[in-house]
């Protein structure tokens, strides 16, 4: 494999610009789902006809995972991540323009696909920045898309307590972030991975990375259902009002984002492993008191511990992953992606479904299992890291 790149830019400006895209790829994902609820109420549809449509988003992100992999590897991750970036913002404002579950589901399919896009390559990005530093940036990076999701939260929230139109809401984020992508383009970090052609769509990760994969896939699922039935969750179970429900994502989207900018100073402290087990005891007690005590305070509580849960746990990986000297950055980092997003593929819109047949009590109450199995899966990990 050979590392082609070309940059006449100070190293702070190639990291500045891919601080910029983790951001407006956690605004707009967070913008979107501090709607959801608003959706739902537009559309008229109960909770199963919701999970069956967020299903289209990671159905989106898994059929474009491979795809996306042979791009990175024919492609460098600049060109890449502007195009996904134009795409995911023009899905982000169609997505308030549907009347018709069909209509959701199909926009969230394409929503999903360019998330894709967007967010392997600016962590392809992100992998080759880190190169020019010796320090650990990585999670920060991430930190940053968390900032960017509480941001995104809050002017969400915003949003609905000013009862302005959907579409205005999501037309004038998409606006903005294609204004700030195109601005920031030129300070992007080209590099060109040259590695063998490869045949196959799908390539697994190698041994070693295996089981940080399947940590990722229980860490993705628990945060993709915070990010999709927080605030419903909050409503319904809860009961409490649409303010109180788009604070309580706020909160969960704070605490993400401290965990993840305390994340580069605490790792090498700790170490990956405790860090990993540690993070699961915080998402299995998170989702446990949220379901065992379905109070305001207690739930906040809930939402509380399982932001912090789930802040480190998908950064570190993706960090093991771009270090792997079996395959290119891109590919290993695909690689992993493929199974962790099984994560988002069946979970959350699954737990739509159990709540219709037992309630959403019960549903977000197994969710509690996923923390239990990454304290499982740490311990298979052998020591050294």
């Amino acid at each position: 494999m050979q590392l082609v790149s070309k940059t006449t830019l100070p190293r702070i400006k190639h990291r500045t610009a891919t601080l910029v895209y983790f951001f407006m790829s956690g605004f707009g994902y967070a913008t979107w789902a501090s709607r959801i609820p608003t959706i739902q109420i537009q559309l008229h549809i109960n909770e199963a006809q919701l999970g069956t449509a967020l299903l289209a988003a990671p159905v989106g992100v898994l059929v474009t995972v491979p795809f996306t992999s042979n791009l990175l590897n024919r492609y460098s991750s600049k060109s890449i991540m502007i195009f996904g970036a134009v795409f995911y913002n023009l899905m982000l404002a169609l997505l308030s323009f549907t009347t018709q579950l069909w209509q959701l589901c199909f926009i969230l399919f394409c929503f999903g696909s360019s998330r894709n896009l967007l967010n392997l390559s600016m962590n392809a990005q992100g992998v080759e920045v880190q190169r020019l530093y010796e320090q650990s940036i990585i999670t920060t990076f991430h930190a940053v898309w968390s900032m960017a999701g509480f941001a995104g939260a809050a002017v969400g929230y915003l949003f609905v307590l000013s009862g302005l139109p959907l579409a205005t809401h999501f037309i004038v984020v998409s606006i903005a972030m294609l204004i700030l992508s195109a601005s920031f383009y030129p300070n992007t970090y080209y590099t060109l991975q040259h590695v063998p052609q490869r045949k196959k769509l799908f390539v697994m990760p190698d041994k070693h990375l295996i089981v940080f994969a399947l940590i990722a896939f229980a860490s993705m699922a628990c945060e993709n259902v915070m990010y999709d039935w927080s605030g419903i969750y909050f409503r319904k179970a809860v009961g409490a009002g649409k303010e109180t429900a788009t604070a309580a994502f706020v909160l969960y989207m704070i605490c993400m984002t401290a965990g993840r900018f305390m994340g580069d100073k605490i790792v090498p402290k700790l170490g990956n492993v405790t860090i990993l087990k540690y993070s699961g005891i915080l998402i299995c007690s998170g989702l446990l008191l949220s379901s065992l005590f379905p109070y305001i305070i207690p739930a906040a509580v809930g939402f509380v511990l399982t932001g912090f849960g789930v802040s480190c746990i998908v950064p570190m990986v993706f960090s093991l992953a771009g270090k792997s000297t079996n395959m290119s950055s891109g590919t290993a980092i695909a690689s992993v992606s493929t199974i962790s997003y099984f994560g988002f593929l069946a979970i959350p819109p699954g737990v739509g479904f159990v709540a219709q047949a037992i309630g959403l009590r019960w549903s977000f109450g197994i969710m509690a299992l996923f923390g239990a199995a990454i304290v499982l899966l740490v311990m298979m990990i052998k020591r050294p890291e």
